[in-house]
């Protein structure tokens, strides 16, 4: 079956306030569910009520209240760190491509066409035998090439190279949009090098990160003995020592979201001469970086130390770090034995997770991915599983949370009429992409062979890397995606201005045709308006209507804005998920402000949708009642402890419990439609309650 055959497969294809928990009963909800032509994927409506725990007091905790008997009886699988609505619908999207995969799979196809790359990589993946037959072996040249480095010289040439190679780097350089000019594409440089998920699981004293350095020194180890080295064990010690070296010298993760801060412009000839110790003319001709004359410099303050660790570190501690980096970065793609030994750590230990997802699985994710053959296989899937109708409702539904935040913009009282008329021209420029690309990649000068599977996915890898090499001197493309139709998640480009929503997504809990308006407000809804809110957020805020980074606010208007997201902040700072481990309030501002901003401006939509009209009460729900369901449904998700600690080390999402407590806690609306009164534990006081837009 070619791949246009199989595009055309499937083708035809209220106003009632409660002062306790219980649902308020009414005579029209009788016939409240008539609008529905079809029940929901979710309930009779789009909730699963079997989920609630009504014993719970909506305004004790409102997380539990509406996901408490799931959250107590579900116990997530074996092969997963976390589970929720995005894994479901991950693991969802998975089996539809592995159909794809498959039914390619079943038929022969000319060498070259598309239909033949995508099955012929997959099925080196899937040779479980061959792979095993080959062990280390493909990676052996690259091995060779770093036991061959003799001197700094050698050292800084296979530095450079480490993003082709697929190695590391205590600097990396990359090619990205320039923030002053969206139009073009700029050099990058900044800190890397680390294995850990954060610096502080190298620097805190917590007895949770000692455990973690001591596994992962016998990680190290573990690794270096697939290539024969007899002193494994004391270059696992220098390894953890360097990796912690380097750590000392990184920003911290909070640091890293501040634009004004990352946005550094030097030319070339100043970084030669700022930073005359490491040779940037040879580490950029290796990485193929050539002819340019700008870049940006991420994180100024820790490339001078970074450079010194260069210098000053032995390099046959470096030529360790590299094998082990090596070896680690390609185990996926590598015999089972040292493919399972790196999930012992960096799946058993770093995430919980007891057993590895299933070979298919990551098969999928490696051929279907965004840096694999995903576009190709995403034309099969909008066709077959995206309804253009579900696209058509969604842009009515973006217009309408537009007008929305066009209202609420208008409305507050914080902000100037100046700042008010920039904010509007921003607002009014959103482009939103929904569901797939108007075009797609062409992956023509792709090579891809029958049975060997480091070689087709060193060839993917070549790809890509080309593909952002000839992007420096070429304008940007505002009609290219950074998802896959397939993916489940949604993006706020701000160098675009744009808001992107992926078909994957566009299913319950978050979006259902089926299902009443007020979830889809508070699922979709919600989701849209969070997007929406990154343009205007504190990172996102520092972007115009154009894309361009520059400050369009007045210093009165900052000042204010400044005031209600530092209080924000400081509501986020207090919650408490693990023992000793909060939630980093700076970290996670962004996606915060995101979600507060989200769900205000999508109930405003929602009210606008009804028209004046009072919504019926279903199965004793009010319709406000309903849209906030619908927004702590999205959320309904369970971590493992290793995730969870990993999440608030490094996510810029808050845990998926203060999604929905933090943010509801600060809507009036919400205190009408669930009566919560002073005394309960998410009550907070009219003047303590935060609303930035």
């Amino acid at each position: 079956m070619t791949l246009r055959a199989l595009l055309l497969v499937g083708v035809c294809l209220g106003a009632l306030t409660a002062c306790d928990n219980a649902p308020v009963k009414d005579e029209a909800e009788s016939n409240a569910v008539e609008h529905m032509t079809t029940q929901a994927e979710l309930g009779a409506w789009g909730v699963d009520l079997t989920a609630m725990d009504t014993s719970v007091k909506a305004g004790n905790d409102f997380f539990r209240y509406a996901n408490g008997t799931w959250l107590d009886t579900f116990e997530i699988p074996a092969d997963k760190s976390r589970y929720g609505a995005f894994i479901i619908l991950r693991d969802r999207s998975d089996e539809r491509v592995k159909t794809i995969i498959d039914e390619l799979a079943a038929e022969s196809f000319e060498a070259g066409t598309i239909e033949q790359k995508i099955s012929d990589f997959y099925d080196s993946y899937m040779n479980v035998d061959a792979v095993n037959a080959k062990g280390i072996a493909p990676l052996q040249p690259l091995l060779d090439e770093i036991a061959g480095i003799e001197d700094k010289a050698d050292l800084v040439t296979m530095l450079g190279r480490s993003a082709r190679d697929d190695l590391s780097s205590p600097i990396q350089a990359y090619i990205s949009f320039d923030r002053a000019n969206p139009d073009r594409f700029m050099v990058n440089v900044g800190q890397s090098g680390l294995s850990l998920p954060d610096r502080d699981y190298y620097l805190a004293d917590d007895e949770r990160f000692q455990n973690i350095r001591t596994e992962f020194e016998a990680h190290i180890a573990r690794m270096l003995d697939f290539t024969g080295m007899s002193n494994a064990k004391e270059l696992a010690k220098n390894i953890l020592a360097l990796e912690t070296e380097i750590a000392t010298h990184h920003w911290p993760r909070a640091e890293l979201r501040n634009r004004d801060k990352t946005y550094n412009v030097r030319t070339l000839d100043a970084m030669r001469s700022d930073y005359p110790d490491f040779d940037w003319d040879s580490f950029f001709k290796a990485a193929g970086m050539e002819n340019f004359s700008d870049l940006n410099l991420t994180t100024p303050s820790a490339i001078a130390p970074l450079v010194d660790v260069i210098e000053e570190t032995p390099i046959e501690t470096w030529q360790a770090w590299l094998t082990f980096r090596a070896i680690t970065n390609h185990a996926n793609l590598l015999s089972d034995d040292i493919d399972t030994a790196n999930f012992e750590f960096f799946g058993k230990v770093l995430s919980g997770q007891t057993e590895q997802r299933p070979r298919w699985t990551r098969g999928v994710n490696l051929v279907g991915g965004l840096n694999g053959l995903g576009e190709a296989i995403g034309q099969i899937y909008v066709e077959r599983y995206f309804p253009e109708d579900s696209k058509r409702q969604m842009e009515e539904l973006v217009e309408n949370l537009r007008e929305a935040y066009r209202r609420r913009i208008a409305e507050i009282d914080w902000m100037g009429e100046e700042t008010k008329e920039a904010a509007f021209e921003k607002l009014a420029a959103f482009n939103p992409k929904i569901g797939y690309p108007d075009k797609w990649r062409d992956y023509s000068s792709l090579e891809i062979v029958h049975g060997d599977l480091f070689k087709n996915a060193r060839a993917v890898s070549d790809f890509f890397y080309e593909d952002m090499l000839d992007r420096l001197h070429k304008p940007t493309d505002k009609s290219r995606w950074f998802m896959t139709p397939q993916t489940v998640n949604a993006y706020y480009n701000s160098s675009f201005n744009e808001i992107v929503f992926p078909a994957a997504i566009l299913q319950p809990p978050f979006f259902d045709p089926n299902a009443d308006p007020a979830i889809n407000y508070g699922g979709i809804g919600g989701v849209i308006g969070h997007e929406m809110g990154h343009g205007f957020d504190d990172q996102g805020s520092k972007s115009d209507a154009h894309g361009i980074q520059r400050n369009w606010w007045t210093d009165e208007d900052l000042a204010n804005f400044q005031a209600r997201t530092s209080a924000l902040g400081g509501q986020y700072d207090s919650f408490e998920p693990l023992e000793g481990q909060h939630v980093n309030g700076s970290l996670t501002m962004g996606e915060n402000i995101g979600d507060l901003g989200g769900l205000s401006v999508a109930y405003e939509a929602y009210k606008i949708s009804l028209e004046g009209k009072t919504p019926p009460v279903i199965d004793g729900f009010t319709g406000d009642q309903r849209f906030f369901l619908g927004w702590a449904q999205v959320w309904r998700s369970k971590n493992r402890e290793e995730a969870l600690l990993a999440r608030l080390k490094t996510d810029p999402h808050s845990p998926e419990e203060f999604r929905v407590n933090g943010v509801v806690r600060n809507m009036d609306a919400w205190y009408n439609a669930f009566g919560v009164q002073e005394g309960d534990a998410l009550y907070l006081a009219p003047e303590d309650r935060v609303s930035i837009w």
